[in-house]
């Protein structure tokens, strides 16, 4: 009997039109656009503006792209899994708003909060369970509200972030194709460099919690940037070594958008070169979970079946991993 992999069948995706450049940027904190560029590559981001505006609304957004793209009816979606960590609130889950607002009224349905790698950890779980057997239609969204969590009078860490959400379908197949393999890692001890202390049951909001700015994303860039570099580029690599994968047989590097040049890093260390690189981070910023299918979203059209695709990501935990995958299609 032929082997059942999980195969991306069609992706969507949803960025909000408010941009907000590095020259708007200038003008809220003390910054410029040629530091911004040189070092994080970064010239602008999306902003989800107005009220009641949860990351749902880009959620919704993209899953409707895809399942109008793809021309499926929700009703056959078996499980919808949302990984981010800036859900609509606490309980419900997001993905369960999404599910009941696209029509997936018979997938179940939940969150997964793994930060900037929740991309990558929710497509593994959602392909487990099609390689399974269990089910036969799986949704994949990553997405992330990140404007809600960031200090727009921190410097180190307002110029970084942005709003987006993609999302992939994900189908049995019996093809050489699919999500072929993936190693997922994390580690605790990353705590003290990359958290939001605050809005959690450790400390719950209060008076105290609002006024010392606790409810806001802290980062230590330094040694963030230190670990993603080393964590990033050796799980790719060796992804790629135990799929006996060459700079010449991987077809694109799909990395985690976290600053350029943690992405050079990685592209270096598999030796890979810049054109088989995908990138969009100088439009949209580091939208966490939602970096990797909004690359997947926007160069859709560049991937060809049987393409070989390296993703790698690395986020607050610290979390990170690597998934491969051979691309399903060809785009129309």
């Amino acid at each position: 009997m032929s082997k059942i992999r999980a195969a991306i069948t069609g992706v969507g995706g949803y960025v909000p039109d408010y941009i907000l450049t590095n020259k708007e940027l200038e003008s809220m904190v003390e910054t410029n656009d040629e530091w911004i560029t040189s070092r994080t590559g970064i010239k602008e981001r999306r902003i989800l503006k107005g009220e009641n505006q949860g990351v749902s609304i880009m959620g919704i957004a993209a899953v409707k792209d895809m399942l109008a793209k793809t021309k499926i009816d929700p009703k056959e979606i078996d499980l919808l899994i949302f990984a981010t960590v800036t859900p609509d609130m606490t309980f419900p889950a997001t993905a369960n708003i999404v599910a009941t607002s696209v029509g997936a009224t018979n997938a179940f349905s939940y969150d997964m909060g793994a930060a900037c790698s929740g991309f990558l950890y929710a497509l593994a779980t959602g392909s487990s369970f099609i390689q399974s057997g269990m089910y036969k239609k799986v949704v994949v969204i990553g997405g992330d509200k990140m404007s809600a969590i960031v200090d727009y009078t921190d410097r180190t860490t307002c110029i970084i972030f942005g709003d987006g959400a993609g999302c992939v379908l994900l189908e049995p197949t019996t093809e050489d194709v699919g999500v072929m393999d993936f190693m997922l890692r994390s580690d605790g001890g990353g705590e003290s460099y990359l958290h939001m202390k605050a809005g959690g049951s450790r400390m719950p909001a209060s008076h105290d919690s609002v006024d010392a700015r606790s409810h806001y994303v802290y980062q230590e860039g330094s040694a963030v940037y230190k670990f993603a570099v080393t964590n990033m580029a050796d799980i790719s690599a060796q992804v790629a070594e135990r799929n006996n994968l060459t700079a010449e047989t991987i077809d694109w590097l799909v990395p985690h958008q976290a600053n350029k040049r943690i992405i050079d890093a990685t592209a270096s260390r598999v030796g890979i070169s810049e054109d088989k690189v995908l990138m969009n981070i100088e439009r949209y910023g580091n939208t966490t979970a939602g970096t990797i299918p909004l690359l997947l979203w926007d160069f859709e059209k560049k991937l060809k079946k049987g393409d070989n695709l390296l993703m790698a990501a690395f986020g607050g935990g610290f979390t990170w991993g690597s998934v491969y995958v051979k691309w399903a299609y060809n785009s129309h």
